[in-house]
């Protein structure tokens, strides 16, 4: 007869091992709380919070959704402060107006980053760029930080605190609601009982509130592409043509590497089910379906690159001398909620969506703003 196991006990349960997943434990595991971390990946920062863009948003990005634009510059100074190790601080960042089809003009972006008191200083003239493309070019001031050394340092965090037990390669497979305590088996036989679970999965969001039976996000999800690039003309440089279907060329933290994204080409494919439902994903594969979705990069079944079409994109805003040597992409799934279609907005939501016991949803893709799990919870 097999042995039945003991149901582990904890004062809070999250689930996701990104960087608001680790954050959020390590913020509760320094106030005493004994915390389960539950992680289907084999390890912890494997999509989101690695395939992204690495910009340490000062809200320049969003200017037709300032509640975003005034979140991202708000956690600024502390995530910098806080992380100084891993920003890179020394490149020379532009963002540039595209001549024809943008969304917002010239004078519109000034008055967005006056407003905002962020700096925008207009240059007439520059070398490296094709003002025939560009209505204005502007220096700015943005960082960007190194998504692996930072998963790297979280990760020894996580791993090294005495509070936190983390359970990596599993999922929760069942979970009832009992009296205070969510009672929750996991895939690899561990039961688990605590008062409080934070979800914290990102694209699996709404699979796992439907699994707690609480209310689903409405989310879309795209099969997202970051390439890198290099260029000795380029190097320690960033561009992000506004505002509307261009792109961005920026240093992906202190790799060396420039990280290249698209409007038109990053993303492949959308679903617009509250899972993500592609036709990439197939019965044999447990690895990844709509409710546990796995990690692209390393599929074999990931779409073929659109790095040539975003570079081809991207080189008609520069200078005949700058020239760009393509290197290797990463691949992921990227949510969002359907209300961000309106203004393109991605605020950060923390949802209480059962009180006793309580089931908290965070959703959020900035990385900035992984210290508004302080202000709920």
């Amino acid at each position: 007869m097999r042995a039945v196991k003991p149901t582990l006990q904890y004062d809070y349960t999250i689930i996701g091992g990104g960087i608001f997943g680790c954050y959020a434990a390590l913020h509760l595991a320094a106030r005493g709380a004994r915390v389960a971390l539950i992680e289907k990946e084999a390890e912890l920062f494997q999509k989101a919070s690695i395939v992204n863009q690495a910009r340490l948003h000062s809200g320049y990005h969003y200017p037709r959704s300032l509640a975003t634009a005034a979140m991202s510059d708000e956690h600024k100074a502390r995530f910098t402060e806080e992380h100084r190790d891993f920003v890179n601080f020394s490149f020379e960042k532009y963002y540039a107006i595209e001549r024809y089809t943008s969304f917002t003009d010239a004078q519109q972006f000034e008055r967005f980053c006056a407003y905002l008191g962020i700096r925008c200083e207009r240059l007439d003239d520059h070398p490296l760029f094709n003002y025939d493309r560009l209505e204005a070019l502007y220096l700015t001031e943005e960082y960007s930080f190194d998504p692996l050394l930072l998963g790297k340092y979280y990760k020894e965090r996580v791993f090294s605190n005495a509070q936190i037990r983390v359970n990596a390669g599993c999922r929760v497979e069942k979970a009832t609601a009992q009296g205070a305590q969510w009672q929750m088996l996991l895939s690899n036989g561990t039961c688990i009982e605590s008062p409080v679970v934070i979800n914290a999965t990102y694209a699996a969001s709404s699979a796992v509130n439907r699994l707690f039976g609480v209310p689903e996000l409405a989310l879309t999800h795209e099969i997202s592409e970051i390439a890198f690039l290099a260029s000795p003309r380029f190097a320690g440089k960033g561009l992000t043509v506004m505002d509307g279907p261009f792109g961005s060329i920026m240093p992906y933290g202190l790799t060396g590497w420039l990280s290249l994204s698209s409007v038109a080409y990053t993303h492949h494919k959308i679903s617009y089910e509250n899972l993500p439902h592609f036709d990439c994903m197939t019965p044999e594969d447990l690895a990844c379906r709509p409710e546990a979705p796995g990690i692209c990069s390393s599929c074999p079944r990931r779409p073929a690159s659109n790095a040539g079409k975003m570079l081809a994109q991207m080189q008609q805003y520069f200078a005949p001398s700058v020239q760009f040597e393509y290197l290797h992409s990463f691949f992921t799934i990227k949510s969002k909620l359907k209300a961000s279609y309106i203004d393109d907005g991605r605020p950060t939501e923390i949802s209480l969506l059962h009180t006793t016991p309580r089931f908290y949803c965070l959703f959020a893709g900035k990385i900035n703003s992984i210290y508004e799990v302080e202000k709920i919870i």
